[in-house]
């Protein structure tokens, strides 16, 4: 098999695809290569092994760490396991663009595997891999009405960059990612810093541009390899049944289309249907002559086009016009023991959303190709079976489950404290408790809700909604806060989350093979207008968040230390930090920069375990009066333990105003005694006085008030006492 390879400057840099050299026996392989980041991306099918009613395509993308030169896990584990966050993320990026371009009715199984070969940390693979998978089934036979073309754009000092390198995404205030044929934008998916709709229409733009020049690049490749898909021709239900059923069953869907709520509605179409099967297929009127598939795809699409019939009237399923957003409730605090809770619902969609509170240690740590890191902020949604009335076993988050709370948590990232203003780590669980659309989008509501709830500190409140799309044609009407039969029989599912000032996150999936840009730009304004409202209505129960943190949650002091003291406060073994978390009873954690961290859910608990702390770190200061205890006395004075460690000489001279003729006269070991600091010399040794103590008491001078052997009330904490409350927008 012939080597081929097409190269090209995208975005200024090269990108390279090439076929022919690896993965032969794959029905479509190519690799992708941009700077060091090498992706190779494979296509294989079957004959389905048993006739379903949707396509089973199954997309794998797959990071190898030895690509960037690391060896992963843990101690005792050196393999790649299950899937990771990213992983996961990424195959559902490059499987929502690709499903939408094949033939409708096209059954057979369809498998992409993507795995990152070479990583140069500077290059994301996710896009190489949407590349990669358009390109392999481009030159395989599999019917595919591609290529698509991918790309990433970022936004710098309000100048747009094509598929930014790593740190790019990191200093910039947008991060989109997008699929596009030639002429349509198929899939969106963006973080942004609160950016205006107007600038993610420009940015949506700028990247169609570079998505055209990689579809260039596949059917150049595609010509090369003089490869032919392979024509595919759906089966299709009979003409006769589908007249059949329209004549006697339109009207019935089209009525009960028209019952406003879920449960109801779903009933009464499935007892239609179980009616039409029945007759079709059975012993009824109409003989039994045509397959019961057959029955359910044509009454699937009676139901659809009825749907779209009833919206074009201005009318939709639940009686609201196209514009109208379902009736919003929420209520907060209501779980008793959650540091902050909140339940959201909108029409017959709700969310139960949790926070909680942590300290450094619950951070979560992550291994990735380009740098290990911590996340100090998540955010879980889950979708139990009962939510929409099925059974269904539990047997953890799946693929959407992770990609709903990923859009939701991205959506957070620009609104959320800074870790020197609020140090805690935070995790905030959606549990769904009904669906009817949408429900990624009541999870953020519900968060915004739950977190101010939990004494967050959020710079603005942030709401979501999902707008949807019907088109016939040239023309086409924006759904607002679509429902779940909206989104399966319409053309887009457009979720757009921001607060009042832009854009924070949004997600594009569509149906027809592509959105064209003045659908964007109208669905994007309606979803501000939408989004507005709904901040309105989430305010009206709590309008900012709470001056203090739940009483449940842990109280956190923060103190700087000399990093060279670190290993003071830990000790030998740990044994020193041990004895100050057992004497305490808070929790102490230290890092490497000198940054101590006291939490503990009494607020005198971390205030004893930071005064222990501040004494053993404090260095003597010339002038300034301590309360130590006498360890040793000599002929010629006392030696006194005035900071943890740390001792000074007391001259027999300068243990009382008056003549003292022997130590044992005024001080005996173990006496607690206050003295002064009246010199240090050049060799660190400390010269105390009693005397000058009693002398400034007895002139009235001295400070009165009881003072520990842990050094002066000048040492503070960065968050005062008042409850470990940090500071925050009130």
């Amino acid at each position: 098999m012939a080597i081929h390879r097409v190269e090209r400057l995208v975005g200024g840099r090269p990108l390279v695809i090439e076929t022919g050299k690896l993965a032969k026996q794959a029905e479509g392989a190519v690799t992708v290569r941009m700077g060091d980041t090498l992706v190779l991306a494979t296509v294989t099918c079957a004959e389905a092994k048993r006739e379903t009613d949707f396509f089973p395509l199954t997309v794998e993308y797959r990071e190898k760490f030895h690509a960037a030169g690391k060896i992963p896990g843990g101690r005792f584990h050196k393999r790649e396991g299950r899937p990771s966050r990213k992983e996961i993320l990424t195959s559902r990026m490059c499987d929502r663009p690709l499903r939408p371009l094949f033939p409708k009715g096209y059954r057979e199984e369809v498998m992409i595997h993507t795995l990152v070969l070479s990583a140069d940390r500077d290059n994301d693979p996710d896009i190489l891999a949407m590349i990669g998978s358009s390109a392999a089934l481009s030159i395989s036979s599999v019917p595919f009405k591609g290529p698509l073309g991918a790309c990433r754009v970022g936004r710098i000092g309000g100048r747009f960059i094509v598929n930014p390198t790593y740190k790019q995404v990191q200093d910039g205030d947008l991060d989109l990612v997008m699929g596009a044929t030639r002429d349509a934008i198929v899939m969106v998916e963006a973080g942004a810093k609160e950016i205006p709709e107007a600038s993610i229409i420009e940015a949506l733009r700028f990247g169609q541009e570079a998505c055209r020049e990689v579809v260039d690049m596949i059917e150049e490749l595609v010509r090369e390899c003089g490869v032919t898909a392979r024509f595919f021709e759906p089966a299709v239900a009979p003409d006769e049944l589908r007249s059949k059923m329209r004549a006697k069953y339109y009207d019935a869907i089209y009525d009960r289309l028209q019952l406003r709520e879920k449960k109801p509605r779903a009933a009464a179409l499935r007892l239609l249907r179980e009616q039409a099967i029945e007759e079709f297929c059975g012993n009824g009127e109409a003989g039994g002559s045509f397959r019961p598939a057959d029955v359910a795809a044509v009454f699937d699409e009676l139901e659809g086009k009825a749907m779209r019939a009833l919206i074009a009237t201005g009318r939709r399923c639940d009686g609201r016009g196209p514009k109208d957003i379902r009736p919003i409730t929420a209520e907060v605090g209501i779980l008793p023991r959650a540091h902050g809770s909140a339940l959201f619902t909108r029409g017959e969609t709700q969310a139960l959303v949790g926070s909680t509170l942590g300290t450094a240690l619950d951070e979560e740590w992550v291994e990735s190709l380009f740098e290990d890191f911590t996340r100090r902020f998540m955010l879980h949604y889950n979708f139990p079976g009962f939510s929409v009335g099925e059974v269904r076993p539990e047997r953890g988050p799946g693929r959407r489950e992770i990609g709903h709370g990923a859009l939701a948590e991205r959506a957070f990232e620009p609104v959320l404290p800074s870790e020197e203003d609020f140090p805690y780590t935070i995790r905030v669980v959606s549990d769904i408790l009904e669906s009817n659309g949408s429900s990624s989008m009541a999870t953020v509501c519900g968060a915004t809700l739950s977190m101010m709830d939990a004494g967050i500190p959020l710079r603005d409140p942030v709401a979501g909604i999902a707008m949807g799309l019907v088109k016939e044609g040239e023309h086409f009407i924006i759904l607002t806060d679509i429902l779940g039969d909206e989104d399966h029989h319409g053309d887009m599912d457009f979720k757009v989350a921001g607060t009042q000032h832009g854009v924070t996150a949004l997600q594009m999936d569509n149906k027809v093979g592509g959105v064209p840009d003045a659908v964007l730009r109208a669905a994007l304004e309606q979803a501000r207008e939408a989004r507005i409202h709904i901040l309105r209505e989430m305010l009206r129960t709590l309008d900012r968040p709470r001056p203090d943190i739940s009483q449940y949650a842990p109280r956190l002091l923060r103190i700087q230390i000399d990093p060279s003291k670190i290993g003071t406060v830990i000790g030998p073994g740990g044994k020193v930090i041990r004895g100050i978390e057992a004497e305490s009873g808070a929790r102490v954690e230290i890092e490497d920069s000198g940054v101590v961290t006291v939490s503990s859910p009494n607020v005198a608990a971390a205030e004893k375990a930071r005064d222990i702390i501040l004494g053993l770190v404090a260095t003597a200061e010339v002038g300034k009066v301590y309360t130590g205890r006498v360890t040793s006395t000599k002929n010629f004075g006392a030696f006194i333990e005035f900071l943890p460690g740390q001792e000074g000489l007391c001259h027999i001279s300068e243990l009382a105003e008056r003549y003292v003729e022997k130590v044992e006269d005024e001080v005996r070991v173990g006496d607690q005694v206050r003295v002064k600091v009246i010199s240090i010399d050049d060799q660190g040794r400390v010269k105390l006085s009693r005397k000058a103590v009693l002398r400034d008491e007895g002139a009235g001078g001295g400070d009165d008030r009881p003072r520990t052997s842990f050094g002066s009330e000048s040492s503070r904490s960065s968050f005062g006492a008042e409850g470990g409350r940090p500071p925050g927008r009130r």
